[in-house]
């Protein structure tokens, strides 16, 4: 659930590791529609028989797809200033794809807020640590630092 918190109480929740995201399961058929959105069919994403003898042994989710699903996982345990009009996703500082994802595993997110600023008045600038954990995986499938910009209305 997103919680909306005070200038005062972000600052506070500096080091905080929020609650996870559900699980997300990733399916073949979000694989191929990734695919076909971004022209990426690689036979290791799309192409079951011939997945099954590269080192993955079947088919992988694209480490950008896993990447994209961010702003739907991190959307819910999100931690956001009072009065918040819109958010904006600001992009990332690092990412490092550590683990593939098997199609028909289950993903989620677990977040820590690093660091808040105050750019403007009214814009807030919030980095989050993310690790995309792998459902009975100890390897994350991948980690980041990404940021949000939040647009507070007076």
């Amino acid at each position: 659930m997103t919680r909306y918190v005070s200038a005062a109480e972000l600052q506070d929740l500096v080091g905080t590791e929020l609650e996870p995201s559900e699980w997300l399961e990733i399916s073949q058929d979000r694989v191929n529609e990734f695919a076909d959105a971004t022209n990426d069919h690689q036979f290791i994403h799309v192409d079951l028989e011939r997945a099954k003898a590269s080192p993955f042994g079947g088919t992988i989710a694209h480490g950008f797809l896993t990447l994209s699903l961010l702003t739907h996982l991190l959307s819910e345990p999100m931690v956001v200033p009072k009065n918040t009009a819109m958010t904006i996703n600001y992009g990332s500082d690092k990412v490092r794809f550590l683990k593939p994802v098997a199609v028909g595993q289950r993903v989620r997110a677990k977040q820590q807020l690093v660091k808040v600023n105050e750019k403007k008045p009214g814009q807030w600038l919030l980095k989050t640590s993310v690790n995309v954990e792998i459902e009975g995986e100890e390897t994350p499938a991948l980690i980041a630092e990404i940021l949000f910009m939040h647009f507070v209305e007076a």
